[in-house]
């Protein structure tokens, strides 16, 4: 193996894979509204072949599947082995869907097959990402689509601002990373994007903004609620890592800090956070 997303292999392989598949129902719910609307941007179409880039658990294969129908067929793509095999769970009663376990940025995929490359949150981490989408391009059939959601920027994002907010006064406001560096926020920047996609020979790229509110914790009452959003927080997500290496002494402390952060959203019998992305569209160049 190269270094190339070799962070981010691990990452997927070990506990956050790990607790995603804990809350992957969950997860998905959270997400289901950005990956509808990416599904609505790329509009698969009866008979087509579409490659899932980043797929997780499966649940954007599954919708695209149902619309490509018999006649078309879904391959999803995943570094995670826990999630490639939630996903076959998941799919095991559609026969047009299939997963591999796989960094789509040098994957060995077929030339010109696919008429679409769709992705939910999941191309925001290749290490060149440049050389990534030229290298799945070549997978594209000449004219083919491109279609993805992806985070806009942290301070726009409750999952992220409220917790990380919340834990400054006990663990200092981090560091922030390199301005291309991987993670969730990398594509928020349009023109880099933009640049990006030039790069690796995409044309007529456009942007739609997505803003939904997410449902971050539920309850049979707003207390509930509240815990549930603290209990998730800890578990999944950038708190997971700022205190990774902290002593559980910290981790008490932080803990009615981001409590209160997210009582702040609660209402009746949940806790609702704000979520802003980018759904971005392009076509292969080659004709």
């Amino acid at each position: 193996m190269t270094e190339r997303n070799v962070n981010q292999i691990s990452d997927w392989n070990g506990r956050t894979g790990e607790r995603w598949v804990a809350n992957q129902a969950r997860l998905d719910r959270m997400l289901k509204d950005y990956g509808q609307a990416a599904i609505a941007a790329a509009a698969p179409a009866a008979g087509e072949q579409v490659l899932d880039i980043g797929c997780g658990a499966g649940a954007g294969s599954l919708e695209i599947a149902t619309l490509v129908g018999p006649s078309g067929a879904v391959l999803g793509v995943d570094v995670s082995e826990p999630l490639v095999a939630r996903a076959r769970e998941l799919a095991a009663e559609t026969a047009n869907v299939k997963f591999q376990v796989a960094d789509a940025s040098r994957a060995l995929l077929p030339v010109a097959q696919f008429d679409l490359l769709f992705s939910r949150f999941g191309v925001m981490f290749f290490d060149e990402p440049a050389q990534a989408f030229a290298h799945m391009r070549r997978a594209l059939k000449p004219g083919g689509r491109l279609a993805f959601a992806c985070w806009r920027g942290a301070g726009e994002n409750d999952w992220v601002r409220l917790p990380m907010k919340a834990i400054a006064p006990i663990v200092g406001a981090p560091a922030p990373p390199p301005p291309e560096a991987p993670g969730p926020f990398s594509f928020g920047d349009r023109a880099r994007v933009e640049r990006i996609l030039g790069e690796a020979g995409f044309v007529d790229v456009a942007f739609t903004a997505i803003d939904h509110p997410i449902t971050f914790g539920e309850g049979e009452t707003r207390q509930a609620a509240i815990e549930d959003a603290v209990d998730l927080a800890f578990q999944v997500g950038p708190l997971t890592r700022a205190l990774a290496d902290q002593p559980e002494t910290v981790r008490q402390q932080a803990m009615p800090l981001v409590r209160e952060a997210f009582a702040a959203k609660a209402a009746g019998e949940a806790v609702v956070i704000e979520g802003a992305g980018w759904v971005v569209t392009a076509r292969n160049s080659a004709t």
